[in-house]
């Protein structure tokens, strides 16, 4: 009977995927509308409903669907707590299992010792972030933190000319700040040839422009 119980319990926690783990890394990237905060919402969701100590935090000035909230584009949501600083996370983060962590590009490099630290502590961390800005340059703390992830999961959003997959977040609107928050007014993901073939149109229409 016990063998049996013992049993029952163990494929009870292969099947929900959620049972104690050592400390861990795993980073969810990609271009915008690649549905890298549904990921991370869905794998805190299965460690909250495996009764895990959850805590999730957000830059501040990320406003878009809620202050508070993390938000996915399709209206997915959990709670969060908005900081402005990376070292917020370590005073906050006493007793918990898994930390989450949405919009990493935007948070100072100071992350990637922060996300170590945890993780030696033996907590699991798990962030989402773009790997790419809008001229596809690397990103922020991104890059290091793909690199010391002990998991990397590349998502992808469909390219809106051609339907392949996209590569980078192309800016559609005149504004040359790194950081610049917005929705589908502002960006289009893009394969690698359609947005080669925008930057060039916009640099010829830059051109006859000026003459």
């Amino acid at each position: 009977m016990y063998f049996c119980i013992k049993i029952r319990k163990k494929m009870a926690e292969f099947i929900s995927g959620e049972s104690h783990r050592p400390g861990r890394i795993e980073v969810v990237c990609g271009s915008m509308f690649s549905g890298k905060t549904e990921e991370l919402i869905r794998r805190l969701r299965r460690a909250q409903f495996a009764k895990q100590r959850v805590e999730i935090f957000k830059p501040a000035i990320d406003v878009r669907y809620s202050e508070e909230d993390v938000v996915s584009h399709d209206q997915k949501h959990i709670q969060s707590t908005p900081i402005d600083s990376s070292a917020s996370i370590l005073l906050l983060t006493s007793n918990i299992d898994v930390v989450g962590i949405d919009e990493a590009q935007f948070f100072d490099m100071g992350l990637v010792d922060v996300c170590n630290e945890l993780a030696n502590r033996g907590v699991r961390v798990i962030i989402a972030g773009l790997d790419m800005d809008y001229k596809g340059i690397p990103f922020g703390p991104m890059p290091a933190l793909c690199a010391i992830a002990d998991d990397v999961t590349k998502v992808h959003a469909i390219c809106v000319k051609c339907g392949n997959l996209a590569y980078v977040s192309h800016r559609t609107v005149q504004n040359d700040k790194r950081v610049l928050l917005g929705e589908t007014q502002e960006y289009e993901p893009l394969c690698r040839e359609c947005y080669q073939k925008a930057i060039a149109e916009e640099k010829a229409k830059e051109e006859k422009t000026s003459k």
